[in-house]
């Protein structure tokens, strides 16, 4: 009789150990309804979004962002533009910031970025957002360009600069 309620004791043990590890699988298996499968930037192609880089230079506008994703539902995908590391800016400081909800059917989401005139050289990151939770992030450089080099001032601001004003001649004084 001892051995049969320690067989019951131990096999209704073994059971309820299974059935907890049991569930704890099934809730690690439950998959998101949104993940994203990859995030690149791109230089421009003609309109598109050309090769992905992670380097760029202060004439390459715009900047894409493109992000894959899977959902079998409509999402909310926001992207942050943050400043990470540039001369004359605060450390973490958002330059852009732009949101896109799909429809549900939709696997990829483009973004672009543009100044007013050059970008500023420096270190900048790319944070993606998808219902509100954080989902991704991506660091690149933007470098100074020669072509800036040559024409530091960009063509908006250059517009905006008044001519230099023509040298007045002196008059001439008369004697009587």
């Amino acid at each position: 009789m001892k051995i049969t309620l320690l067989f019951i004791l131990i096999f209704f043990k073994a059971l309820l150990t299974t059935e907890i590890y049991g569930q704890g699988e099934q809730n690690s298996s439950v998959a998101p309804d949104v993940v994203i499968e990859k995030i690149f930037l791109a230089k421009d192609n003609q309109g598109k979004a050309g090769e992905e880089s992670e380097n760029f230079s202060t004439t390459d506008i715009p900047i894409y962002c493109v992000v894959y994703l899977k959902a079998d539902k409509p999402t909310i995908v926001k992207m942050n533009f943050i400043a990470v590391k540039v001369a004359g800016v605060r450390p973490e400081t958002k330059v852009i910031s732009t949101v896109y909800k799909t429809d549900g059917r939709q696997d990829q989401v483009y973004f672009t970025g543009r100044p007013d005139g050059f970008w500023t050289a420096g270190n900048y990151r790319i944070d993606i957002f998808v219902d509100g939770e954080a989902a991704g992030n991506k660091e690149f450089e933007i470098y100074k360009s020669p072509n800036e080099a040559r024409n530091p001032v960009s063509p908006v601001i250059k517009n905006l600069v008044p001519p230099k004003p023509k040298p007045k001649t002196a008059a001439r004084s008369r004697k009587n």
